[in-house]
């Protein structure tokens, strides 16, 4: 769902062609820059952590690698089609963060805009697992056999879940936020400070099961570009990455509006008042 919508806007934005009078200013201050910063950490750090967990529960050994792969393959659905965009675009993507907006509307459009709403769906169920599983112990439905008891156990979560996603239907600004404030920390802080704290000691690194890289083989290296990765994205990811994407969403938040139709789309003009037909001189 998410290759062909990444493709899709890849496309059509490359058939649409370049809007009149567009501009490619990039940031131009330190609110823009670092909203995409942390746009950045928030793609690349964690759109490929399904995968990733799904196939490290089978074959942990290979992590590592499917890692790499599944990163490598965002890459290519995350760089065309945000290129193409810019391209054809311009300056319109920083006040749209609705991209569909921007195009012309075809099935093609619309069967993008469909899967992507079936991806949300799926991605929910996922995201929230976790969730359902501490509300289902503190209600003590946990070890309840049945799947239907344990799927209306969970509607006290997903409702109210899905009722102010229906209010707010703005995803832009929420990624700048969440890339900020919470990926910063489980994707990149928080692994690279386990793995200090697990081999800081001689016996731990000389028993470890993975050993530094062929490109980094010293020890003292690893510790120093993770701490190197822990200072870098909590001070420009979770600090000024934080105030920025906070600063976005409080100067957007005028263009959200509560059950919108269409977010952030284009309004229409408004119709020309017909003039009164002139009465006949007699």
């Amino acid at each position: 769902m998410t290759t062909y919508t990444a493709w899709y806007l890849a496309i059509a934005a490359l058939l649409n062609g370049q809007a009149e009078g567009i501009t490619h200013t990039g940031p131009t201050k330190l609110v823009l820059y670092f909203t995409g910063a942390t746009n950045i950490l928030y793609t690349f750090g964690g759109h490929a952590v399904t995968v990733e967990i799904m196939h490290a529960m089978w074959k942990p050994a290979k992590f590592k690698y499917i890692y790499l792969l599944a990163t490598l393959y965002v890459f290519t659905l995350t760089l065309p089609s945000a290129s193409a965009m810019y391209w054809a675009f311009g300056d319109e993507l920083l006040t749209h963060s609705n991209a569909f907006s921007l195009l012309p509307k075809t099935g093609w459009r619309d069967a993008a805009v469909i899967l992507m709403l079936i991806h949300q769906f799926i991605t929910f169920g996922f995201a929230c697992t976790p969730l359902y599983f501490v509300w289902e112990k503190v209600i003590g439905m946990h070890d309840t056999k049945s799947i239907c008891l344990r799927a209306l156990a969970r509607l006290p979560i997903v409702v109210p879940i899905w009722f102010l996603a229906i209010i707010f239907p703005f995803f832009g600004p929420i990624n700048s936020a969440v890339g900020a404030l919470l990926v910063s920390f489980t994707v990149y802080i928080i692994p690279a400070l386990a793995h200090i704290l697990t081999y800081r000691t001689a016996s731990a690194r000389m028993n470890a099961a993975e050993k530094p890289p062929f490109f980094l083989p010293s020890w003292t290296g690893m510790f120093v570009l993770n701490m190197f990765i822990v200072v870098w994205v909590l001070v420009v990811g979770f600090g000024l990455g934080g105030w920025a994407s906070m600063v976005n969403f409080i100067r957007q938040i005028d263009t959200f509006g509560l059950f919108a139709k269409c977010y952030q789309c284009p309004k229409p003009a408004p119709a020309l008042a017909q003039s009164p037909v002139p009465l006949p001189h007699h």
